[in-house]
């Protein structure tokens, strides 16, 4: 996702015995276990962003904080330069495999279209594509998906079967009868009109049954 810059994390740990003590980055179980002091540090290039301290003494100097700071920032520049490395900036497109969840808004009162008698078509759609949909009462839809197709595929049935049809948008149909005068074209789901044979470029018009 878009950020203004990357954050990376470092652990810090403490083994200390009476005057004397060592700090080690990136603790594992046995320092977590044994140590002292489990301090983690998170941030950008920039400075910390969030900080985490659990200690098992009563209490930790500062020259301890100081170093922690210090050998955390360290560790967290290194840890920095391997990740913009491999990817210097966000990508500009999400994965096409990466989960989804998209929200768009209906009219409140498609929500009976869009449900369907006993909940039939909400159904349909979601059999059909895979998404989980969840429906609000303001018309405020949710499609969860495991991937991006298949989200988009759900949005654009809901949206093919709650949008208002409004004049001079052009729209893709399925012809489900052709007459002498015209064709009849399914532009939504339970929508369709007349396509008069006047409105025909006469090029297509001998291509009618191909559609």
């Amino acid at each position: 996702m878009p950020i203004k810059r990357p954050v990376a994390g470092i652990s810090i740990g403490l083994v200390s015995e009476k005057d004397k003590h060592v700090l080690i980055s990136d603790i594992q179980g046995d320092e977590d276990h044994y140590g002292d002091m489990d301090f983690k540090i998170a941030g950008t290039q920039k400075g910390v962003t969030g900080i985490q301290l659990d200690i098992k003494t009563d209490g930790i100097s500062e020259e301890v904080v100081r170093g922690a700071l210090e050998q955390a920032r360290e560790a967290r520049l290194h840890i920095l330069k391997t990740m913009l490395a491999t990817l210097p900036a966000p990508r500009k497109e999400i994965n096409p495999n990466a989960p989804r969840l998209l929200q768009i808004k209906i009219n409140p009162e498609m929500i009976g279209k869009l449900i369907g008698p006993g909940g039939k078509m909400i159904r349909a759609i979601q059999e059909e594509t895979g998404a989980k949909l969840d429906v609000e009462d303001d018309g405020t839809v949710s499609i969860a998906h495991s991937d991006g197709a298949g989200a988009e595929e759900a949005r654009r049935r809901v949206e093919a079967l709650t949008m208002d049809v409004k004049v001079g948008a052009v729209y893709d149909g399925k012809v489900i009868s052709i007459k002498e005068f015209g064709a009849f074209i399914e532009i939504m789901p339970g929508r369709d009109g007349l396509c008069h044979i006047s409105e025909l470029d006469a090029g297509y018009v001998a291509g009618w049954t191909m559609w």
